[in-house]
């Protein structure tokens, strides 16, 4: 069985999300996702998810691709948390191209493209200016 982990904040979800969750899971048999605390999020960008993690957690368990959530409260714990969920691969978003290489002695580290057109920093700007998201997000 191999087991697929990634990592996100997922807050605002949206079809970004929904894609690179789907992509993961076409990896391997079992995908585990960490959820950042609101804390670490808040060490990340200086900024408090809009959505609390339980709103968060639950969105995400509910993802049919997920078979298994947890809550990443530090950066630092990656490396453990990749041993304790016994990872053969590790998916993230193209954005963080290089920055998690070091892991490849304990799993496979694969980079998925980001879905063009959306990204939760976009969502909450169309918010703040009632825009309309772009048409070219589109479910991958």
């Amino acid at each position: 069985m191999t087991t697929v982990v990634t990592f996100g904040t997922y807050d605002l979800f949206h079809v970004g999300h929904l894609n690179i969750l789907r992509r993961a899971k076409d990896l391997g048999d079992r995908l585990v996702v960490g959820v950042s605390s609101d804390e670490l999020n808040f060490r990340k960008k200086q900024l408090r998810p809009t959505y609390p993690l339980d709103h968060r957690i639950a969105i995400v368990e509910s993802i049919r691709y997920v078979d298994e959530v947890f809550v990443e409260d530090a950066l630092e714990l990656k490396r453990q948390y990749l041993i304790e969920r016994r990872a053969d691969i590790l998916v993230m978003g193209d954005d963080w191209e290089g920055r998690f290489d070091e892991f490849s002695d304990i799993c496979r580290v694969v980079y998925l493209p980001r879905t063009v057109g959306i990204s939760s920093t976009d969502v909450k700007v169309r918010i703040r200016g009632n825009g309309h998201l772009s048409p070219s997000a589109q479910v991958a």
